[in-house]
């Protein structure tokens, strides 16, 4: 699913070739993706603006529309892509790794269309409709975005409470933008066990936690989302930790599942 460096990829492509182009129509028909809008509500005030920048935090992602317009909030869900497309057939886009699936000009799974007044398309593409556009989107409930959260406040994020550190690591008001996949590179990097309590956390695991979160973010931006990062892969049934090789162990922690290494993230 589209994690921090996914939408920031996602973020990039709007910024590149979707910036000050009018809008001249809006497909906003999907009323669960557009919701709470109904249709029509997003067309009525983005034609006739144009997208002037955009922004993210942690995995979230929204759009200025001028001086006096409203936000216009993207949200990738778990299968989302930004395709834009121009009436010359160029196309770029951003957002979840799909290994390849997507074919150019198949845009069956977009949910959200920006017309341009020059014949280009900006899409919501996502399979799975899971996505949300709206507008004025509360980003102001976030924590701090995990590329630049301070080794302080991040130890006062994992360390809240009893709760699994996992679980810490997933709530986006304290700390933005990890999701389960990077949680479990996180963890297995920094080599502490997801379900260890917070509150259990020694100085030592944090100040490896914090080095592994810069890293695995640091590498994932840099190598193309979260897939390309060392424990990914191996997060199956028949995966076995990439370090030593031990067969790994999953389960339910915080809710989602996980992986982990029970030789090198001892349990509790």
């Amino acid at each position: 699913m589209p994690e921090l460096p996914e939408v920031e990829f996602a973020r990039s492509v709007i910024e590149r070739a979707g910036l000050d182009r009018l809008v001249a129509d809006v497909d906003d028909t999907d009323a669960y993706v557009c919701r709470p809008h109904r249709p029509g509500d997003l067309r009525a005030v983005l034609v006739g603006r144009s997208l002037t920048a955009v922004h993210r935090r942690g995995k979230s992602m929204w759009c200025d529309t001028g001086a006096d317009g409203p936000e216009l909030g993207i949200h990738l869900g778990m299968s989302g892509k930004i395709v834009i497309a121009d009436p010359d057939g160029h196309e770029i886009d951003g957002g979840d790794y799909w290994e390849g699936r997507r074919v150019p000009g198949d845009y069956r799974w977009a949910r959200f269309t920006l017309t341009f007044a020059d014949g280009g398309r900006l899409m919501l593409v996502d399979p799975r409709r899971l996505g949300r556009v709206r507008l004025n989107p509360p980003v102001g409930e976030l924590g701090p975005d995990a590329t630049a959260v301070t080794e302080e406040a991040f130890a006062r994020a994992v360390t809240a409470g009893t709760a699994p550190v996992k679980a810490h690591l997933l709530e986006q008001h304290r700390i933005a933008g990890i999701g389960n996949l990077l949680a479990d590179e996180i963890l297995w990097q920094a080599m502490v066990h997801p379900a260890r309590p917070g509150d259990e956390v020694t100085r030592p695991e944090l100040k490896r936690l914090f080095a592994a979160t810069q890293d695995a973010v640091r590498d994932a931006l840099r190598d193309g989302g979260v897939h390309t990062l060392p424990f990914i892969a191996h997060r199956r049934p028949d995966g076995r930790c990439p370090r030593d090789g031990t067969p790994l162990a999953h389960g339910t922690i915080g809710g989602r599942t996980t992986w982990w290494c029970p030789q090198d993230q001892p349990g509790i």
